[in-house]
C-alpha cells in the first residue's frame, strides 16, 4: 500500500496509518472506563499480548518509551547501574528518562555488532568490587535497530539471561519491534523472550496500529505497573477506541512483515551497489537499513526529498532508512531510480 501522502516515507515505520480493517475496528469498538479495568477491548489486546509473548500479563500504555521507562521504575532499583548496549533506545533515544523517572544510572555497553556479550556483561558485573555502583538490571533491544534491526536469537538472549539469572539481577527486553524479529527468525515472540522477566512491544511502528503498545510480564509487575503507569499520566479512559487498532494488527499485520525485510535487503543491496562502504547488506534481515554517512552523499537527504523520498538520520553518523506496510514495491521502485539519478550526479 502506498503512502497516503503521495511521498516515499522512509524515515520510520512509525509513519504508517491505519488500515480500513483497524478504522472499522476503532469506530465499532466496546469501550468502558480503563482506569476501572473495564474496558473490554483493552482488555483483550492485553490478552492477545500476553499470549504472544507467553507472559501472565500484559498492560497497555500510549508508548513505547513508556513501557520502557515502567519496567526500569519496577525491576532497577534507585541507586544502582542498568546494563544496557551502547546504542540502546533506553539509553540514547528516550531523553534522559531513567535517571529522573527511576533514579539510575544506565551503563552503555560496547554492542557494534549489534548484540550484548556475555564476556562485556561478566565484565561490567566483576567491576562492583572495584568500587563502581551495584547493578540491578540489564536491558537488551530485539530488534536492535542501530545494527540494521539486528535480530537476537533465543540462544543469544539465553546466553545473556544465565548470566543475570546467577546474579539475581533483572532482565528486561526492548521489544519494540520483537514481531520482526519474529518473522525473520521463523521462531515465535514467547520464544525469544521466554527468559527475560518483562518484554514491551510496539504495536505502531511496523505493525501498523496508530497509537500504543504493550508491556508484558509477571501478573504482579504488570499490576504495580498500572499504578506507576497512572503516575506517569498514561492512564486512558475509553481507550478501546485505540486498542481496537492493536487487536487487528496483531491478527493481520505480523506475518506481511517479511515483506517489508524483503524490500530492506534489495534496497540495502541497492545502497551498498551506488555507494560501495555505506551498508552492507547480509547484515539486513528485518526492516532497518542503516548507512555511514561518510560513504553518502553529503546532501543525500536533501536530494532525495526533491525526488518525493523521505529518509532520516539516527545520529551524525548514520543515515536510515525504514521499510513498512505504507511503502510498497512502486515506491521502492521509485526509491531506486532516485538513488541511481544521484549517484550519476543527477
Amino acid at each position: 500500500m502506498p503512502s497516503p501522502s503521495g511521498l516515499v516515507d522512509l524515515r520510520s515505520d512509525t509513519v504508517t496509518t491505519p488500515t480500513p480493517e483497524m478504522r472499522r475496528a476503532m469506530a465499532g469498538a466496546e469501550v468502558g472506563d480503563d482506569g476501572y479495568g473495564e474496558d473490554p477491548t483493552v482488555n483483550q489486546l492485553q490478552e492477545l499480548a500476553a499470549q504472544a509473548t507467553g507472559k501472565p500479563a500484559g498492560l497497555y500504555v500510549p508508548s513505547g518509551t513508556m513501557a520502557n521507562q515502567l519496567a526500569l521504575r519496577l525491576l532497577a532499583r534507585p541507586g544502582t547501574e542498568v546494563l544496557c548496549a551502547q546504542r540502546a533506545h533506553v539509553y540514547r533515544y528516550e531523553a534522559g528518562a531513567a535517571g529522573r523517572n527511576a533514579a539510575v544510572q544506565m551503563r552503555p555497553l560496547d554492542d557494534g555488532d549489534g548484540l550484548l556479550h556475555a564476556e562485556a556483561v561478566d565484565r561490567a558485573l566483576a567491576d562492583r568490587a572495584h568500587h563502581l555502583p551495584p547493578i540491578s538490571l540489564v536491558c537488551i533491544e530485539n530488534t536492535h535497530m542501530p545494527a540494521n534491526g539486528r535480530a537476537w536469537t533465543r540462544d543469544q538472549v539465553s546466553e545473556i539471561a544465565r548470566l543475570v539469572r546467577a546474579e539475581t539481577l533483572a532482565l528486561h527486553c526492548d521489544g519494540a519491534r520483537i514481531f520482526n524479529a519474529s518473522v525473520a527468525l521463523e521462531t515465535p515472540v514467547a520464544s525469544l523472550v521466554a527468559e527475560v522477566d518483562t518484554v514491551m512491544f510496539c504495536l505502531s511502528k511496523g505493525l501498523g496500529a496508530p497509537v500504543g503498545s504493550v508491556l508484558c510480564g509477571p501478573a504482579d509487575v504488570v499490576g504495580e505497573a498500572a499504578v506507576e503507569r497512572k503516575r506517569l499520566g498514561g492512564g486512558m479512559r475509553q481507550a478501546g477506541v485505540i486498542a481496537a487498532a492493536g487487536i487487528v494488527a496483531l491478527h493481520t499485520m505480523v506475518d506481511r512483515l517479511a515483506d517489508d525485510h524483503a524490500r530492506a535487503r534489495r534496497l540495502a543491496g541497492a545502497l551498498a551497489d551506488l555507494f560501495p562502504g555505506s551498508v552492507d547488506p547480509d547484515a539486513v534481515r528485518t526492516n532497518v537499513v542503516c548507512c555511514g554517512v561518510s560513504a553518502l552523499p553529503a546532501d543525500l537527504i536533501a536530494r532525495l526529498r526533491e525526488h518525493g523520498v523521505l529518509a532520516g538520520t539516527i545520529d551524525s553518523q548514520t543515515v536510515r532508512f525504514m521499510t513498512h506496510k505504507d511503502v510498497d514495491d512502486a515506491d521502492l521502485e521509485r526509491t531506486l531510480g532516485a538513488l541511481k539519478q544521484i549517484a550519476a550526479g543527477g
